[in-house]
């Protein structure tokens, strides 16, 4: 068998793949280069694997590209291929147990981290509580950057805690306690209850009429429970806002994604609930309110 062609190959991708707006950093190249590293043995996510050059492959590699190429024109998504998706300068497992990390979420996990990192320069060890952590992204990433927080994730699904706690060893990170439950359940003690100092959710935000309208690299691949958010998408974030305020410190933080449209109407509610007297919206590149984060 030839050796692949990788002009030809990358062409290909490009004129038959949908590139979503979500993966900024899919490109044909990128993906071509994801999927080249994985048949070789090395799998990297598509930023990582634009860095170094491509290994030679051998003719059972080279056959295991094409099948890979096949399959991600067939709708799976590259992370699910890889098993890697970078996420915030974390070259982190993926894979179907789990929502694949958006870098929109970055801004989630930023904010959360500047608020943590301004309680530990003042010595003091933040508490941080994540919730529908799914593969724990944004835990990690907070862990990561602010080595003195207590950092504690939690999800409904036990597959996705699963993949949280093997990511955690595989970055190094076995600190930080995962835990299965609905929301804030599982921290639903002494321990908890009015003590956490940074907490942030990423929660399902798509309006459940449009599910079924989804890519289908989202729809038939990646778990519904992370992006299903009810009839009117924000089922999750109305519990959350009624539930925080309970588990949060006196001055504790509360920092959440929102889909696009939905910043206004939950500042709204933030500022006529009057459980919180900080509330900053975050927007995006686009100017769009992506976060909110509001202070106790």
């Amino acid at each position: 068998m030839n050796a692949p062609n990788y002009p030809l190959l990358r062409d290909e991708l490009a004129a038959r793949l949908s590139f979503l707006p979500d993966k900024p950093e899919e490109t044909a190249d990128s993906s071509l280069r994801a999927l080249w590293f994985t048949a070789a043995g090395t799998p990297r996510s598509a930023p990582a694997a634009m860095e170094g050059e491509l290994p030679a492959l051998t003719a059972a590699q080279g056959q295991e590209l094409r099948e890979l190429i096949g399959r991600r024109l067939a709708g799976v998504p590259l992370a699910h291929l890889t098993g890697r998706q970078h996420f915030l300068g974390l070259e982190m497992l993926a894979g179907a147990d789990a929502l694949v990390p958006r870098k929109e979420t970055e801004l989630l996990a930023r904010t959360a981290i500047e608020a943590a990192q301004e309680l530990a320069a003042a010595s003091h060890k933040p508490l941080v509580v994540d919730v529908c952590s799914g593969c724990g992204n944004v835990a990690l990433a907070l862990a990561r950057a602010v080595p003195s927080a207590q950092v504690h994730g939690a999800d409904l699904s036990e597959a996705a805690v699963r993949l949280a706690i093997r990511n955690a060893a595989h970055l190094g990170l076995p600190g930080v306690d995962f835990r299965a439950g609905d929301l804030l359940a599982p921290f639903d003690n002494a321990a908890f209850i009015g003590r956490v100092d940074v907490l942030t959710c990423n929660p399902p935000y798509i309006n459940r009429a449009k599910v079924e309208r989804m890519p289908t690299e989202i729809a038939a691949y990646e778990p519904r429970l992370a992006f299903d958010g009810g009839a009117l998408g924000i089922s999750i974030l109305m519990r959350l806002l009624d539930e925080a305020p309970r588990f949060l410190a006196p001055r504790g933080h509360l920092i959440f994604e929102v889909g696009a449209g939905q910043g206004a109407g939950l500042v709204k509610r933030l500022k006529a609930g009057g459980a919180f007297t900080e509330i900053a919206p975050a927007e995006d590149e686009t100017g769009v309110i992506r976060v909110i984060a509001a202070r106790r």
